[in-house]
């Protein structure tokens, strides 16, 4: 990595490529090497959802109305939306879809024979608060069979959308993860893309596992 494409701790915390600065870069000092780019843009994926549902707000985890609960592990994703001058972006809409902890989608053409889980919410339409930040409650998503000879990683998909910047579309993956390594959409990035495209744990909130995941929209 060129020294061009280094960020020194002082532009790290100010573009929030940590998340909870102290968190992280208390956790890996190696986050210092993250480079501050616009988020890189990924397919939609064959998975987005087609049926409206009333319920999509920021927990994930239960569907109003119903009093079971989704199964699988339960974790906590936060973060800030801003641009690639460091600004925070408030009130900008994002969309978040995901199949279930068993990997898989609440979708008419998903093939993957793995039980749906009617408790899961699996769809939330949320929005970045006024200091750009973000937060919702869900599980971890099941890796899943893409073909016979690709197995897609655990990730959550994200739609950016706010007035004046051009839409994002992008995957958010999770960190040690062994599938990541053979995956072809991870794989199709480069180190630094890769990097700005995977979660960081940063601890608990409330009791449940916290990722971190801060995302980048490039200005006009």
């Amino acid at each position: 990595m060129t020294d061009k494409n280094r960020l020194s701790r002082r532009k790290l915390i100010k573009l929030g490529m940590a998340g909870t600065a102290a968190g992280m870069l208390g956790a890996a000092e190696s986050w210092s090497e993250i480079v501050s780019i616009p988020t890189p843009q990924e397919v939609e994926g064959p998975f987005y959802p087609v049926a409206d549902q009333r319920d999509k707000d920021d927990d994930l985890t239960q569907i109003t109305g119903q009093s079971g609960s989704a199964k699988g592990q339960y974790i906590v994703i936060s973060g800030f939306i801003k641009d690639d001058n460091g600004q925070f972006i408030n009130n900008a809409v994002i969309d978040i879809w995901q199949a279930n902890a068993a990997g898989r989608y609440d979708h008419p053409r998903d093939p993957n024979s793995a039980q749906l889980d009617s408790y899961f919410q699996g769809w939330a339409v949320i929005h970045s608060d006024n200091n750009g930040r973000f937060r919702f409650k869900t599980v971890k998503p099941g890796a899943y069979p893409a073909t016979r000879a690709w197995t897609r990683p655990p990730h959550i998909h994200f739609k950016i959308s706010k007035r004046g910047f051009p839409q994002l579309i992008t995957q958010m993956y999770f960190p040690d993860e062994p599938l990541n390594a053979t995956d072809l959409l991870f794989n199709n990035k480069n180190k630094t893309e890769q990097a700005a495209m995977i979660a960081q744990k940063t601890g608990e909130h409330k009791g449940l596992i916290a990722y971190t995941y801060n995302i980048v929209l490039r200005g006009h």
